[in-house]
């Protein structure tokens, strides 16, 4: 299975434990960003993750925002 991982700023330090841990049970993950605290619009990593669930590079998404709200 691959997953598509994607987050705002406020998510991404989430996003990389989440990812550590998927890696260990051996999923393969296309990280979409972002990798820093620097103030991002959390749509439009959303959108990354849901085109590329579209395009059929993913089977699955994952995003993360800072409050969980946002991004639902």
């Amino acid at each position: 299975m691959k997953i598509s991982i994607a987050s705002d700023h406020a998510g991404y330090l989430e996003k990389n434990k989440l990812i550590d841990f998927l890696k260990k049970k051996k999923v393969e993950i296309i990280n979409l960003g972002t990798d820093s605290g620097d103030s991002v619009d959390y749509p439009i990593y959303g959108q990354k993750v849901a085109k590329s669930i579209i395009n059929n590079d993913s089977d699955r998404g994952i995003v993360i925002c800072g409050t969980g709200i946002g991004i639902s």
